[in-house]
């Protein structure tokens, strides 16, 4: 088992896969973060489960990492783009017109939509957000860790 470690004391077990594993700023280029992640201690806990960063309405909105378009659509009447990567990561951006559609295959900084305003009160933003697993198995993670260089370390089986 390979074990990505993101921050001290943080981290997510992925398969890494080339190239697969490089995300950039789905912005483009680094961006103000205009409110942090926060996850919560509980799941059904209110929190910040991803970041927002400053980004001008009509702005364009790329692929922080090479995958497919899992969905695209609106989840609680807000436009969403997922993204699914390489070791079951998933990547979701609102609130973003979609220019991609369910399947396509797009590399990292490739145009998936554009920025849409509404999210941000008193200021346009994206809402960034990723995470691993589905359902009652979700874990969400600071997608702001996903810019920063992996470090991998192997660990021994625990049978």
């Amino acid at each position: 088992m390979v074990v990505l470690l993101f921050s001290p004391g943080a981290a997510v077990t992925r398969t890494p896969e080339s190239s697969d594993l490089d995300f950039d700023w789905p912005t483009g280029g680094p961006v103000a973060v205009l409110r942090a992640f926060d996850l919560p201690a509980q799941r059904w806990q209110s929190g910040h489960r991803g970041v927002d960063l400053e980004a001008g309405a009509g702005s364009p909105v790329r692929g922080a990492g090479a995958g497919r378009v899992a969905f695209a659509g609106k989840v609680g009447g807000k436009p969403v783009v997922a993204l699914e990567h390489a070791g079951g990561l998933r990547t979701t951006y609102e609130p973003v017109q979609a220019l991609v559609s369910v399947g396509d295959v797009i590399a990292r900084g490739d145009l998936i939509g554009e920025l849409l305003p509404g999210h941000c009160e008193g200021a346009s933003c994206l809402h960034w957000g990723a995470k691993y697993g589905t359902g009652r198995n979700e874990q969400y993670i600071d997608p702001l860790l996903l810019l920063q260089p992996l470090r991998y370390r192997l660990v021994p089986d625990r049978d």
